[in-house]
């Protein structure tokens, strides 16, 4: 769905929708025959499933297993495809850092390289904040400027942080430093492209000298002496998500990356270093008279399926239902519960597998759904639907759109 012609027939009033997304939700049956979703317990789950109508949905196509950055972008409305934003800029917008347009981003892993080159730790024995900040502090006091190209440097979580080059025009079809492997040389960044255009060699050219750099800076630390460099990207805001829809929206989320895409999309982020659901809860408690859309991530079902803990993940679900009356006593006017992707415990890793989708409102249209499961959807009355089709739908349940034509 066109996020513009949306926005010609959004009128304003005074519903207020929220967006739940359990990362990675959807998941494949285990060896009792029961998805996680099925074998948890969750009365108030189910009891929304039976209120709502229920369904799946494609974040981006049928068969298509997507990041984490086009999920999100496709169930906010927006074209996952032609929005495709890379991992740097989508990190870096998590933080406070405050972009300009024309900007290149890159994502830094802290990483150990041993002695003879080759990478032995991708993740620098996972450095806490605290180490993480000061190795980015040294960074920025040591290299501030390349061939006249200002070099910034932005802390994100942890042994992850993000390099921004500013100054000039930018070509960002760049491959990864990182070798995915330890025990394996750093790769040199080059252009991913066949007769590579000179703004791309040179953008590349950038990038090598500021890895060269750092390891010099850094040669003498134990554990994060080298920064391997990936998902680059020059930044480009994407289309006022409040001022296409004419409301006031606000996301609430633990991890850099989820705030990340809500503020490229133009929501407000609440941030008071929330890490747990229950102090989620309590921020969206507390800003419900601020806004009109709330964006709410919870992260913990996707890091289960990738680490294939199946009980680990029926416990997340079951720790959200039991958190889920708090959001119910919101009264939200719909209410929509789904997840970006499926992240099966079995492939351990994000799949092209529909994600369950459960939309509760007052007009709703009932389904004979009273389970929130993968199997009892199958019956239910939204069938399978794209991600990009959800904000239509929370938009026409709200009375947000007018009709179209005469």
């Amino acid at each position: 769905m066109n996020p513009e012609f949306l926005a010609k027939l959004a009128v304003e009033n005074d519903s207020k929708v929220l967006l739940v997304v359990l990362d990675g939700l959807g998941d494949l049956a285990g060896p009792d025959g029961l998805t996680p979703l099925e074998a948890a317990r969750t009365p108030h789950l189910d009891e929304v499933a039976a209120q709502g109508v229920c369904g799946f949905h494609d974040p981006v196509a049928p068969g298509i297993t997507p990041g984490s950055g086009p999920a999100h972008i496709g169930l906010f409305g927006y074209d996952p495809v032609s929005n495709l934003i890379g991992r740097g800029v989508l990190d870096t917008a998590g933080t406070d850092f405050v972009f300009q347009p024309g900007d290149l981003a890159a994502r830094i892993n802290f990483a150990t390289r041993a002695a003879d080159g080759t990478i032995s730790d991708r993740r620098a024995g996972r450095l806490t904040d605290a180490e993480g900040r000061r190795l980015v502090a040294r960074l920025a006091g040591a290299v501030g400027e390349i061939d006249g190209v200002q070099v910034l440097l932005q802390h994100v979580k942890e042994y992850r942080a993000a390099v921004i080059f500013r100054g000039r025009e930018f070509d960002a079809r760049l491959c990864d430093s990182d070798p995915q492997q330890t025990g394996l040389e750093p790769l040199a960044v080059a252009p991913t492209i066949e007769d590579p255009p000179p703004l791309a060699l040179l953008t590349a050219g950038l990038a090598n000298q500021f890895i060269e750099r750092a390891a010099r800076v850094l040669a003498d630390e134990e554990r994060g002496n080298f920064v391997m460099l990936r998902g680059f990207d020059v930044y480009q805001p994407l289309p006022d998500f409040g001022r296409l829809y004419r409301w006031r929206a606000l996301a609430i989320a633990a991890y850099p990356m989820y705030k990340g895409v809500a503020r490229l999309a133009g929501m407000r982020v609440l941030e008071r270093g929330q890490q747990t659901l229950e102090e989620e809860l309590e921020l969206l408690r507390g800003a419900w008279g601020e806004a009109d859309f709330f964006f709410f991530h919870v992260k913990k079902t996707d890091s289960r399926g990738e680490d294939g803990d199946f009980a680990g993940k029926v416990e997340v679900i079951e720790h959200f239902d039991r958190l889920l009356p708090g959001l119910l006593e919101l009264e939200p006017t719909v209410l929509c519960i789904t997840g970006d992707h499926s992240t099966p415990c079995a492939l351990r890793s994000h799949s092209w597998h529909p994600v369950p989708i459960c939309i509760r409102a007052p007009s709703a249209r009932r389904d004979p759904c009273r389970r929130f499961g993968e199997t009892e959807f199958l019956q239910g009355g939204l069938g399978r639907i794209r991600a990009t089709e959800v904000m239509a739908l929370l938009l026409a349940h709200a009375g947000r759109l007018r009709k179209f034509g005469a």
